[in-house]
């Protein structure tokens, strides 16, 4: 990925020469790579090769994260029947317990845009091993208390915060091994990480009635353990010109300029200068109140209509089933779709979802809930197949990882007090109804909202050529820390 330096023309400042290799019509030296020699230094993924290793890490990132998380029903029962064994009788039960779950799926967008800082700033490898560290660790403590407030902090933040620095740097990465393919790959990813929600109700279910909770915790931790190695699977693709004139270029200016520089660069905000961005992002903030809903109720829900105990873990793993299934067909269904038209999608996958989680009370016996979870289920894969590929098409390639970051973080404020105000309108109601009427009321709302997305005209497309003036300005820029690709640091570039 190195070439030798070229030696500097007459009258050029030493440093010139580098910066030189990176101006658009500069001569690239014969030995550089294919991405820095094209006019403009225009990045080239390699579209396989050791991007399927990376593909396998994010699909086990993924799967542990959320198969964890999308099984929250059956962890809301081992938290409830661990506070009746040890006398709790507290009439707000359902409003705390919901809290554990809610948090933990909270942190994981909450601390996105803090990820998508440190992904950029330390690179995807650090970052996401870091995450998995902490996210092992949060479910280790977890088996060692049984005090709910103990474990809003365990498992709701620390092992939440842990996975937003592990997942976010899984997304970013794929970026940097495909383009042309990033929709398949995404679905592969989102869809294979499937088979672990699939998987994860029936496990917990067992390991909670045959060695307990706190058990139950701990080998759970196993499968963050295993993504701490995997996540050094993520090596950015990086060309190494120019960061010597990059680093000649900090060294000017006052401390105070070079920090207000390194503030702006890494905590952007020109993505919601973008109407378009803006406006998806704000779609789908509106749609997640309910979406996490049914994931916190519905085993709950039939254990009491149906007095169904036995075969309820079956909701969990029919949603994970036909949710990778969409997934796995979204992906390559997007990559035919041009542009922002792809968003069509998940306004479609939206609004059915809000129709199925009202129909959920209309049920009369628990095969027909059954049928409606596999089209929740579907709805699910469409959504978040797309997310990677639409933050891609709204910003580009070069602001992906801070897009990617503030939509997640954006999410997190709905995704958090989602569960905690349906368990409360169940408490002061006393209906269970309640619940999921409220769950499809937003992704309703959120459909409509990202129906106008495509239809809002870009000023500047991200594809287009910037103006003159700015051309000029930036032309004479080294390409230094996380300017090629988001998550591309010097420091891993070296490693």
């Amino acid at each position: 990925m190195s070439g030798a330096a070229p030696e500097p023309e007459a009258g050029e400042r030493p440093g010139e020469a580098g910066e030189r290799l990176l101006q658009p019509g500069g001569a690239p030296e014969p030995s550089a790579p294919k991405e820095s020699a094209e006019a403009g230094g225009a990045f080239q993924p390699p579209e396989g090769g050791f991007g399927w290793i990376v593909v396998f890490a994010a699909t086990w990132c993924n799967g542990s994260i959320f198969g964890i998380q999308n099984s929250v029903g059956i962890l809301y029962l081992l938290l409830q029947r661990d506070l009746q064994a040890e006398g709790e009788l507290d009439p707000a039960l359902e409003f705390k317990t919901a809290w554990v779950g809610a948090l933990s799926m909270g942190m994981i967008f909450l601390f996105s845009p803090v990820a998508s800082i440190f992904t950029d700033w330390i690179g995807c490898r650090v970052t996401s091993s870091a995450g998995a560290t902490l996210a092992f660790l949060g479910l280790l403590f977890s088996s060692f208390t049984k005090s709910l407030e103990v474990r809003y902090f365990t498992y709701g933040i620390l092992f939440g915060c842990g996975c937003s620095f592990a997942f976010q740097p899984s997304l970013v990465i794929l970026g940097h091994y495909f383009k042309r393919r990033l929709g398949l790959v995404n679905g592969i990813v989102t869809g294979a990480s499937s088979l672990f929600s699939i998987g994860f109700p029936f496990i917990m279910k067992k390991l909670g009635k045959i060695i307990g909770l706190a058990h139950t915790f701990q080998v759970l931790s196993v499968f963050m353990f295993i993504q701490i190695f995997l996540s050094l699977t993520f090596k950015p693709i990086l060309p190494s010109h120019g960061h010597n004139g990059g680093t000649e270029k900090i060294a000017f200016g006052s401390k105070k300029q070079k920090c207000m520089a390194l503030i702006r660069k890494y905590l952007s905000l020109q993505v919601f200068k973008r109407k378009t961005y803006l406006v998806w992002a704000s779609g789908i903030a509106i749609t997640i109140l309910g979406y996490f809903v049914p994931y916190s109720y519905l085993i709950k829900y039939v254990k009491l209509k149906f007095k169904e105990d036995t075969k309820d873990w079956i909701l969990l793993v029919c949603i994970g089933v036909m949710s990778g299934i969409g997934r796995l067909v979204s992906g390559p269904v997007g990559d035919c779709i041009p542009g922002l038209k792809k968003i069509y999608i998940q306004v479609v996958a939206f609004a059915l979802t809000g129709v199925f989680c009202m129909l959920i009370p209309e049920c009369q016996v628990f095969e027909s809930v059954i049928v409606l979870c596999l089209f929740l289920g579907f709805c699910d894969g469409m959504f978040i197949s797309l997310m990677a590929p639409i933050a891609f098409e709204l910003v580009g390639p070069m602001q992906a990882s801070q897009a990617i970051g503030w939509v997640l973080g954006v999410m997190a404020i709905p995704m958090t007090a989602g569960p905690p105000i349906a368990g409360f309108l169940r408490d002061s109601f006393n209906n269970f109804n309640l619940i999921f009427y409220f769950a499809g009321v937003p992704p309703m709302l959120g459909a409509l909202v990202l129906f106008f997305v495509p239809l809002i005209p870009q000023r500047e497309p991200w594809r287009q050529q910037i103006d003159a003036g700015q051309d000029k300005t930036q032309s004479m820029e080294p390409i230094v820390n996380g300017e090629v690709l988001p998550g591309s640091p010097m420091t891993d570039a070296h490693l």
